[in-house]
């Protein structure tokens, strides 16, 4: 009877134990006592082990936490500061990027630039209908440039950082030799197919195939026309960027469309 008032205590540990009226005989609670004494050892065994595993796994969890609150508090503001002055994002994407990073500035500056790709990607079907003209006159009053930039509200348009993103992309105008459109998606199909008929007259592609000539036509023509838009060439301010992905990092900032509509260059003898 002591053995079966045990069975609670046992069945707790995950033990099944039958309830024939065998085990009710002596010698077969005898037997069945020394099984479930040794099955019930195992239990306490299993559970324990368990009970270990949790504990474990509860104090990981809390010292992760205990890491990341004490690289949280490790971050000064003036790295925050840096990194914000830097990229032009937002105190606190740039507290969250650097505790992602490790601290690193350069990793996180890199990582809140291609959230900011996302993040422009998202806005850029959005009316920008409001905005800027902007102008930029050489020192030598030799070189002269009107653009027009657009974003979706005149608040915007009247905020410190967008007229200088204006003034920042008229100087690139003048600063590009070579630039004639904003992108690759407002170039004539005129101008395109001039450049092709020019670039299959070559003499270093009279001998090959039709296929390999038209392959490499195209190639070379995609590569002059990325020469010709704005939205290719490298950023005047930071070489390591295009100037679609500084427009797109400026979007991310101010939380608007923003678009170049159009822009003229004005080069001093040139009609």
């Amino acid at each position: 009877m002591a053995f079966v008032a045990s069975l609670p205590s046992v069945q707790r540990f995950g033990l099944t134990v039958g309830t024939s009226p065998a085990l009710c005989s002596p010698k077969a609670a005898n037997s069945s006592g020394k099984r479930a004494s040794f099955g019930f050892a195992n239990a306490e065994a299993r559970f324990s082990a368990n009970l270990q595993r949790q504990m474990a796994a509860a104090s990981t969890s809390v010292a992760g936490t205990s890491i990341t609150m004490k690289m949280a508090a490790a971050i000064p503001a003036t790295v925050v500061k840096e990194l914000r002055d830097k990229t032009g994002a937002g105190m606190m994407d740039c507290k969250k990027a650097l505790e992602e990073t490790g601290g690193s500035m350069e990793k996180a500056a890199e990582l809140l630039r291609q959230k900011g790709i996302a993040s422009a990607d998202k806005k850029s079907a959005r009316k920008a209908g409001d905005g800027l003209v902007g102008s930029y006159i050489h020192h030598n009053n030799h070189i002269g440039v009107l653009i027009e930039v657009n974003c979706e509200t005149d608040f915007v348009a009247r905020r410190e950082e967008f007229k200088e993103i204006v003034d920042n992309l008229a100087m690139q105008v003048a600063a590009t030799p070579g630039v004639e459109f904003v992108s690759a998606a407002e170039i004539p199909e005129d101008v395109l197919a001039k450049e092709r008929e020019i670039e299959m007259g070559r003499e270093d592609l009279a001998k090959k195939p039709e296929k390999i000539r038209a392959q490499i036509v195209a190639g070379r023509v995609e590569k002059i026309m990325a020469e010709r838009c704005l939205m290719n060439q490298p950023f005047l301010r930071d070489p390591n960027i295009t100037v679609e992905e500084y427009i797109k990092s400026k979007i991310a900032l101010l939380g608007e469309n923003i678009q170049v509509r159009r822009f003229k260059k004005f080069t001093l003898g040139e009609y």
